[in-house]
């Protein structure tokens, strides 16, 4: 699937979600299961395999290390989670956080969680919005699992995140690498 198109879907569930697309009870992972279910199956494939292509160019040490300031801490499948999440956010959010991760301090929804309030980034897996719409055109999901098996057969995730890493426990670290969130999770 085309990028533009892949995140044109996502722009629609996220303007069908409307303003609560950062909430709990978000209803945005709704919202892509319905704007996916219109697809023909081939094509709701095809969004899985873009959406691992799109997940893999978030895999990198700074947006991690700014996921366990966000999240209070983010191991491997938190990160997963994060990196769904982030690419919920739009294309402009996921682009601008991927090359800086520093600039998600200036998302709202961070704003209220650096005050302790509800919000959230992470989202389970955008496999569930995906089987779901799958289910509902199909009826089944083994199809699916195997049409993304065949598709991603052959490419090899990295071993590590890329860019620079430091210990994201080390509060001074995390102050000069990321010093917009390290004001509103750490001071």
């Amino acid at each position: 699937m085309d990028i533009n198109e892949w995140w044109g879907l996502v722009e629609r569930a996220r303007e069908a979600a409307g303003d609560r697309a950062d909430a709990p009870d978000d209803p945005l992972p709704g919202a892509l299961t319905d704007v996916l279910a219109a697809l023909e199956p081939e094509r709701i494939a095809a969004f899985s395999v873009t959406a691992a292509d799109v997940s893999r160019s978030a895999y990198r040490w700074p947006l991690w290390n700014a996921a366990h300031l966000i999240e209070g801490g983010c191991g491997d499948d938190g990160f997963m989670d994060f990196r769904d999440g982030l690419a919920l956010l739009g294309r402009e959010t996921f682009t601008r956080a991927v090359a800086d991760p520093d600039s998600l301090a200036a998302l709202p929804v961070v704003h209220r969680m650096g005050r302790g309030e509800r919000g959230w980034i992470g989202y389970e897996s955008l496999n569930v919005p995906v089987a779901e719409a799958y289910r509902r055109v199909r009826g089944e999901t083994d199809s699916l699992d195997a049409t993304v098996a065949a598709a991603l057969r052959g490419r090899i995730p990295p071993a590590q995140p890329a860019g620079e890493t430091w210990d994201a426990e080390d509060d001074e670290a995390n102050r000069r690498h990321l010093p917009r969130l390290a004001a509103l999770f750490l001071d």
